[in-house]
C-alpha cells in the first residue's frame, strides 16, 4: 500500500521517529498544526486560481470595451482578433 509514494514502513518509521523526538504529549498538537497548515496552503492556492479567471473575465471585457470605443464591431471574433484590429487603428492614427 503507497501513500504518496511512501510505504507502509516509511510511514511507521516516521511516526516512531516523530513520537521518540516530541513524545507522545507533543505528537497531537503537531498533527493538528500540520493538518491546519495543509488547509491553509490548499485555500490559497484555490483562491490564487480564482483570481487568474477573474483577472482573465476583466481583461477581455476591458479588451471589448476598448474596442467598442474606437468604434470596432467586435461580435464573433476573438480577443486576438480584437486586439489585432485595435493594433492597426492605433498605428493609422499614429501615421
Amino acid at each position: 500500500m503507497q501513500f504518496g509514494g511512501f510505504g507502509i514502513w516509511e510511514i511507521l518509521l516516521i511516526i516512531l521517529i516523530a513520537l521518540i523526538l516530541f513524545g507522545p504529549r507533543k505528537l497531537p498538537e503537531l498533527a493538528k498544526a500540520m493538518g491546519e497548515a495543509v488547509k491553509e496552503f490548499r485555500k490559497a492556492s484555490s483562491s490564487i486560481s480564482e483570481g487568474k479567471e477573474e483577472s482573465t473575465a476583466e481583461r477581455r471585457e476591458s479588451i471589448r470595451e476598448l474596442a467598442l470605443s474606437l468604434g470596432i464591431d467586435v461580435t464573433g471574433k476573438t480577443d486576438e482578433e480584437i486586439l489585432d484590429e485595435i493594433r492597426k487603428l492605433v498605428k493609422e492614427r499614429k501615421e
